[in-house]
C-alpha cells in the first residue's frame, strides 16, 4: 500500500507545475547517449509524450553526431574536426543531410507514433525554417544562422503535432548547411519566445567546480554567470553552451535548462517536482 500512496504523493506534487506549464511551449534540444541507448531513447520519448498530454507544446531538435561518424565510416571517410567543429565539404553535408533528415529523425518520428504520438519530422530547410551562411570557409559547410522563420513549426504545434526537427539549413542560393543542434534549439527558441529550453547532455549541469559533481548548481542567473565567467569558473566547451543559455534568457525565453539525459525520466524529474535534477538558468 506504501508504494501507492507514494505514487499519488508525487502526482500531487506535479500537478501545481502541470497547472503552471498548460500550453507552454518547451524546446528540447535531444542528444547525447540519450539517443544511442534504447531503454533512455524510449525514457526520453515516453517523458516528452506525457508533457504533450498534460498540455505541454514540446518542440524536439536533435543532433546525431554518432550517427553521422557511423555513415562516414562505412564509406571509409575519416571524420575531421576544427575547434570542435565538424569539417563538412561538399560530399560530407550530403552524407550528414541524408543521415540525420533520413535516418535520424524519421526514427525519432517512429518512436513517437509507437506512443500514440502525432509527431511530424522536418529539416530546418523545410519552409526556409532555418535561414543560414557559412560560417568559415575552412570548414565548409558548416552553417551560421541568419534567421528563423517559425511558420511552420507555430502551424505544426497549433494542430497537435509533435515537431522533430533536423539541424540542417539553407542559404538563399539553396546551399545545404549543417548547423550545431545546440545553437538550432536556443535561435528556435528565442524565436518561439518559449517558457522553457532544455538541453539534454552527458553532464548532471552546471558544477561550481567542474571536477566535484557535489557543487551541482540548481538555479543560476546571468549575473552569476558573468561573474562565473570572468573568474574562469566556466570554461572549456561549457562556455559556449552556457552563453547560448544565457543569450536565450536575455532574449524572451523564460528559463534554461542543463539536464543529464541518461537519467531516467530526467526531464519529468526536471520539470514536474520541487528540486528538479539540473541547472536552471533565468534572466534575473
Amino acid at each position: 500500500m506504501q508504494k501507492y500512496i507514494e505514487k499519488a504523493d508525487i502526482l500531487i506534487e506535479a500537478l501545481p507545475y502541470i497547472q503552471k506549464f498548460n500550453g507552454s511551449v518547451v524546446v528540447i534540444k535531444y542528444g547525447g547517449s540519450a539517443m544511442i541507448d534504447e531503454k533512455i531513447k524510449q525514457s526520453v520519448i515516453g517523458d516528452i509524450s506525457f508533457m504533450k498530454m498534460v498540455g505541454i507544446k514540446p518542440i524536439v531538435v536533435h543532433g546525431g553526431g554518432p550517427f553521422i561518424n557511423k555513415a562516414l565510416k562505412k564509406l571509409n571517410i575519416n571524420p575531421q574536426f576544427k575547434n570542435g567543429l565538424r569539417v563538412t565539404d561538399e560530399n560530407t553535408v550530403k552524407i550528414v543531410e541524408t543521415t540525420l533528415s533520413g535516418e535520424v529523425n524519421k526514427s525519432i518520428v517512429s518512436d513517437f507514433q509507437k506512443q500514440g504520438m502525432q509527431a511530424c519530422g522536418i529539416s530546418g530547410k523545410d519552409c526556409k525554417l532555418i535561414v543560414a551562411k557559412k560560417s568559415d570557409e575552412n570548414i565548409g559547410f558548416v552553417g551560421e544562422i541568419e534567421k528563423i522563420n517559425p511558420k511552420i513549426i507555430n502551424t505544426l504545434i497549433d494542430n497537435d503535432f509533435v515537431p522533430v526537427v533536423s539541424p540542417i539549413g539553407t542559404d538563399e542560393n539553396g546551399n545545404t548547411y549543417n548547423i550545431n543542434a545546440d545553437y538550432v534549439a536556443n535561435e528556435l527558441a528565442i524565436a518561439l519566445r518559449a517558457n522553457k529550453l532544455v538541453f539534454m547532455t552527458d553532464i548532471d549541469g552546471l558544477l561550481e567546480d567542474e571536477n566535484d559533481k557535489k557543487t551541482l548548481i540548481s538555479k543560476i542567473n546571468v549575473k552569476t554567470i558573468e561573474k562565473m565567467i570572468e573568474e574562469d569558473k566556466i570554461k572549456g566547451g561549457m562556455l559556449p553552451k552556457i552563453n547560448s543559455c544565457k543569450k536565450a534568457v536575455e532574449n524572451g525565453v523564460k528559463s534554461v535548462h542543463i539536464i543529464n539525459g541518461n537519467i531516467k525520466h530526467a526531464l519529468l524529474l526536471e520539470i514536474y517536482t520541487n528540486q528538479g535534477i539540473g541547472t536552471i538558468i533565468e534572466r534575473n
